[in-house]
């Protein structure tokens, strides 16, 4: 890709060679962070960070609920993005905007189906009664 000023773009394989305290890199929401500067004044410690590398380590970083300075802080780690194609499918990072799999969903989906389907048996019903009246 032309000229130094765009992103970098690395593969997983590349990213999973920066996995210890002296060279860490980290994968978050598709972007990679060289966090080798930040591992001593992780309030976390460093065992966290160099623990997540070579993976997806967005889930890792969604569960801990970092602040929003946090967030802010990443931006001068940022290195570049992942080819996300080198990601294996079990790992790729789906974006929030599906919700993720929640058992207590699992039921409201049931009475929306119940709610829709109810309405029709009872149309079935009807037309079949009305049906064997009229023949009968």
């Amino acid at each position: 890709m032309g000229g130094d000023g765009g992103k970098k773009v690395f593969t997983l394989a590349e990213i999973s060679e920066h996995n210890n305290a002296k060279d860490c890199w980290l994968l978050i929401d598709g972007k990679v962070y060289n966090v080798t500067k930040f591992l001593e004044d992780h309030p976390g410690g460093d065992e966290v960070l160099v623990s997540a590398t070579g993976k997806d380590a967005t889930d890792d970083f969604e569960d801990v609920g970092h602040s929003t300075s946090a967030r802010a802080m990443m931006d001068e780690f940022y290195v570049g993005d992942i080819d996300s194609s080198t990601i294996p499918a079990r790992m790729k990072y789906t974006p929030p905007k599906q919700p993720h799999y929640n058992p207590d969903k699992t039921s409201e989906f049931v009475i929306k189906l119940l709610q829709f389907l109810l309405p029709l048996v009872i149309l079935g019903v009807a037309f079949g009664i009305r049906y064997y009246t009229k023949s009968a």
